[in-house]
């Protein structure tokens, strides 16, 4: 490892210590690398515009950045365990190109404010692809609602229990991830915030140009206090793991739905091909592996909102123990991110068994039908749900599943699904 860029003369460096504060660091950097580049271009920018930097050093700087990013990008350049960091590397490549200028990169800043500023822009990106992903989901939802509607059993308990249909079905999860779209959405304007120039918590004696920076990173807003840049540090990511979770919740609910009805016992839908995988010894299974790791996804936004809960038991300023947050958001948005990926064309390319669906329907899932029918005739309603009950097992005779669905007028329901007022509601999401 080269050496570390706070190293003050007459102090040993023990290399197992230094394993040990490093971690993993080194490795997790290369996913923040670029933003770490962006925003160190800012800031270059930021001190040539109150005289710290000479133009001239400011443009050397700002070249040899664009071209750490293209090596980088290529793999001409590696971020591995000779650094201490990502920080420390762009640093030492600045040094090693550009000498005194390169030195002259770290004025006004913090290691502290650069993670908390490259973290920040990869929370933003994330954001932007999940909420661009549960749009698509919604999206699709809402095609196969409008242009495909089959009759399906309802279930409550995983008991078989009214008439349903696929367009219900669809229109749920549709409406669900446009929820998940806007809580994605507002999350981003939530964390759109500059924590850059807040250098260690408690701001420099220069007068920096944190409107510059603002403007020229894309971000909402300046986070304006130091300590507050500091005490958002794992507040947001965990914002973000929430958000991200909310829709992965979804997933596993709709990853539930799917590995019951590709069942024999069920039998209801047939998923394609390349979402099933074989068995190693059995030559006729295949087995739904994709909708179950589906279904686990969520349980690593889960174990990254705990990993990063129990390190917010912290007082202000900043703590070693944050550089352990890295690890938890990136694991558990890389895995959302990958679930909500593969979702939309599961969803578009997936086959309902009609056969199996009618078939699924039974005479006594009519009996809710005959006792609102009774109780709009005037009956009260318990007389009416007792003889329900009670001729349940003939309560389907003279109806089809298309007659109790063209009646389940209440709006939400089959026959009034709204599904213009959803799509509507999806397009002013932006």
């Amino acid at each position: 490892m080269t050496q570390p860029i706070w190293q003050k003369s007459g102090i040993r460096i023990d290399t197992r210590i230094m394993r040990f504060l490093a971690g993993d660091d080194v490795l997790l950097d290369r996913e923040f690398f670029l933003h770490d580049i962006a925003a160190s271009k800012a800031h270059v920018e930021g001190l040539a515009s109150i005289g710290v930097l000479s133009e001239a050093e400011a443009s050397g700087l700002k070249r040899e950045l664009d071209v750490l990013a293209r090596d980088f990008r290529s793999g001409a350049f590696v971020l591995d365990e000779t650094f201490e960091d990502g920080h420390s590397a762009i640093e030492a490549r600045l040094t090693e190109r550009l000498g005194d200028a390169g030195r002259k990169v770290h004025t006004g800043r913090s290691r502290n404010d650069q993670v908390l500023v490259a973290t920040r822009l990869w929370l933003k990106e994330g954001l932007t692809l999940a909420t661009a992903r549960c749009r698509a989901v919604a999206e699709v939802c809402l095609d196969r609602a409008r242009h495909e509607s089959l009759p399906m059993p309802g279930y409550t308990h995983l008991q078989r229990a009214v008439v349903s249909s696929t367009s219900m079905w669809f229109a749920g999860f549709a409406e669900s991830f446009i929820d998940d779209v806007q809580r994605a959405r507002d999350t981003l304007m939530w964390i759109d915030a500059n924590p850059l120039g807040t250098a260690a918590g408690y701001g420099v004696n220069l007068k920096l140009d944190r409107e510059h920076t603002t403007r020229a990173l894309g971000f909402g807003r300046m986070q304006i206090n130091p300590i507050a840049a500091q005490l958002a540090r794992g507040k947001f990511e965990l914002a973000v793991l929430e958000a991200v979770g909310s829709a992965l919740l979804d997933v596993r609910r709709l990853a539930w739905d799917l590995s019951l009805f590709t069942t024999g016992e069920f039998n209801l839908v047939s998923l394609p091909a390349e979402y099933t995988t074989g068995s190693s010894i059995m030559p006729n299974k295949r087995n739904p592996d994709v909708v179950e790791l589906l279904r686990a996804s969520y349980a690593s936004v889960a174990a990254a909102r705990t990993e990063i809960e129990q390190l917010l038991s912290l007082p202000s300023g900043y703590q070693r123990d944050l550089q352990i947050t890295k690890g938890g958001v990136f694991r558990g948005v890389q895995r959302g991110l990958a679930a909500l990926e593969l979702v939309p064309d599961l969803l578009a390319r997936l086959q309902w068994n009609e056969a199996a669906l009618h078939a699924a329907i039974e005479p006594a899932m009519y009996a809710t039908d005959a006792a609102i029918e009774q109780a709009a005739a005037g009956v009260p309603f318990r007389d009416a749900y007792r003889a329900a009950a009670e001729a349940a097992q003939v309560a389907g005779q003279g109806r089809t599943p298309a007659q109790s669905l063209a009646a389940r007028t209440s709006p939400g329901a089959h026959a009034d699904l709204r599904l213009d007022e959803l799509q509507a509601r999806l397009q002013r999401l932006g």
